[in-house]
């Protein structure tokens, strides 16, 4: 009998590491209505913001990003926040889909305060991959805590589009 040897060579292989930046809408909670105290606001605040997603492999991933919620002020208050932490994908590519959690550390500035405020934000959200270049960011949900007296804990949905660069 005679044993035969092969060696199975990749048809194809992807990049690992990839970088995407965009853009997004987003309508938050700001959980501040003035007066010192910690409350619902009477209006959402909307507002504008950018992203970065950098992907070193399947499972180490970060994101960065900045908001700017200025439109829709109630009593002036607005809220800007600038973040950046782990991206982790909970499933990978699912019929061009791919659900995420994040856990961002950053820091806030808002016209209710008098310097800024460490900002801790939970996550989650999905993304589809339209084209190679583009990805839709249908929903992206955040749950902050800013560390301010009194704390508040503003939450939001976010929408955008992205496009690989790298």
């Amino acid at each position: 009998m005679v044993a035969a040897h092969a060696q199975v060579v990749p048809s194809a292989t992807e990049q690992v590491y990839k970088i995407r930046v965009g853009g997004l809408g987003s309508v938050f909670q700001p959980d501040y209505a003035g007066e010192g105290v910690a409350q619902t606001s009477p209006l959402r605040l909307y507002g504008v913001g950018a992203y970065a997603d950098v992907r070193f492999n399947r499972w180490a991933q970060v994101e960065a990003e900045a908001r700017w919620l200025r439109f829709n002020e109630y009593l002036g208050i607005d809220q800007n926040s600038y973040s950046i932490g782990p991206r982790i994908p909970i499933i990978n590519n699912f019929h061009k889909f791919t659900p995420y959690g994040k856990f961002l550390v950053g820091f806030g500035t808002g016209t209710f305060l008098t310097g800024d405020s460490l900002v801790l934000t939970a996550g989650a959200g999905v993304d589809y991959r339209q084209t190679k270049k583009f990805t839709i960011r249908p929903c992206d949900f955040e749950y902050q805590e800013w560390r301010v007296v009194p704390t508040i804990y503003p939450y939001g949905l976010s929408a955008g589009i992205s496009y690989k660069i790298f």
